[in-house]
């Protein structure tokens, strides 16, 4: 059961991060969700634009926390950490 609660972390820190990423060019850019992808590809912010998109994570992380869902708390780290692996790499 634990490696499916870790599974389950690691799933929602993803999808959180890139709800934060699509809710950050919604409501901060003019462009639509893959245009704004685009363009923050070609200016080189994309890594910038990842890293604000975690930041929803630490509020699903608090949420886990308050819940007892530990390894589930834990996959979203494990999600943090896989996403500022790619951050680097972009």
């Amino acid at each position: 059961m634990t490696k499916i609660d870790l599974l389950i972390g690691f799933t929602i820190g993803i999808i959180a991060s890139i709800l934060g990423s699509y809710l950050f060019i919604t409501f901060f850019t003019d462009f639509d969700f893959l245009t704004g992808i685009h363009t923050m590809k070609s200016e080189g912010k994309l890594g910038k634009l990842i890293t604000l998109g975690a930041i929803l994570d630490l509020v699903v992380f608090a949420v886990l926390l308050k819940l007892d869902k530990e390894m589930m708390a834990r996959g979203v780290v494990l999600a943090v950490i896989c996403i500022a692996i790619i951050t680097i790499f972009v």
